[in-house]
């Protein structure tokens, strides 16, 4: 087996109302925003917060969305060097894959599996924080 290295953890949390959340969030715990994506109607999307140089996302989740970041109870995305043997490895092992190996727009490169309990872990090429 080989050690993955330069690899991140990046939970992704849902909430129902994430502009009070982002308020929340920063006011009362210190956080700071690393960017703040809005939908075509204006609203919140996504957010990244950092606090003492460690990232954590969190959306709103949909109700009719194909986003592997809303399938189930939590989502961890997980930062790695090389998602393709990754993903070959999970297969392998007989993992629900929920999101096959996808060149992302915003140039990560991703794949999703649901683990036993409903969770999904995405893991991909995408590092949050400054480019």
């Amino acid at each position: 087996m080989t050690r993955e290295t330069n690899v991140i953890i990046q939970p992704v949390l849902h909430y129902r109302d994430p502009e009070k959340a982002l308020g929340f969030l920063t006011e009362a715990f210190g956080f700071r925003e690393q960017a703040v994506h809005k939908g075509p109607d204006g609203e919140i999307a996504y957010v990244e917060l950092e606090f003492g140089g460690c990232y954590f996302g969190f959306g709103v989740a949909a109700s009719s969305s194909d986003s592997p970041f809303d399938l189930g109870p939590t989502a961890v995305y997980v930062a790695l060097d090389d998602p393709d043997a990754h993903h070959d490895r999970a297969v392998a092992a007989g993992a629900e894959i929920v999101m096959g190996l996808t060149d992302q727009e915003y140039g990560s490169r991703d794949y999703a599996a649901r683990d036993p309990e409903g969770n999904v872990w995405c893991f991909g090429t995408y590092r949050p924080g400054p480019a």
